[in-house]
């Protein structure tokens, strides 16, 4: 049985997402950021006061990261912790003031990074990918 695994979905998505990945930690460098970090600025710039289960959830990585992310965020100064007002043992997530003047810094640098992924593929294109990208990780479920 022959399988030629450069042609492999799963290796293709996977190189991709090392390449997107390996590049956008060069793009967020000079701020002191890393890729796994902009996803959890990134959800909070969305809907700060979550918890860090919500955001494990929202990021897709497990509590044991999300929390070892957070203590970078938090002893970097973007991020700080607050007692949840309903349920004791739990806190939420609050970004400081340089944790949301970083979104101005940052989100140009994602955005020049995608469009140059994307140079040549026509809107609608990238538009039908993240879909059936979407489609493939429910199928997948």
């Amino acid at each position: 049985m022959n399988f030629k695994l450069d042609e492999s979905l799963g290796f293709i998505l996977n190189k991709v997402n090392t390449k997107l990945k390996n590049e956008l930690l060069q793009r967020l460098k000079e701020k002191d950021v890393t890729p796994e970090q902009w996803a959890v600025l990134n959800c909070l710039w969305e809907q700060e006061g979550i918890t860090p289960k919500e955001l494990s959830d929202l990021t897709f990585k497990d509590k044991p990261n999300t929390n070892r992310i957070l203590e970078k965020l938090i002893t970097k100064g973007l991020v700080i912790r607050k007692s949840h007002p309903v349920d004791k043992r739990a806190f939420q997530l609050f970004l400081t003031e340089s944790g949301w003047a970083l979104r101005e810094q940052l989100i140009p640098k994602v955005k020049e990074l995608l469009a140059k992924a994307t140079t040549g593929i026509e809107q609608h294109k990238v538009t039908e990918l993240k879909k059936l990208l979407n489609q493939i990780y429910d199928n997948v479920k």
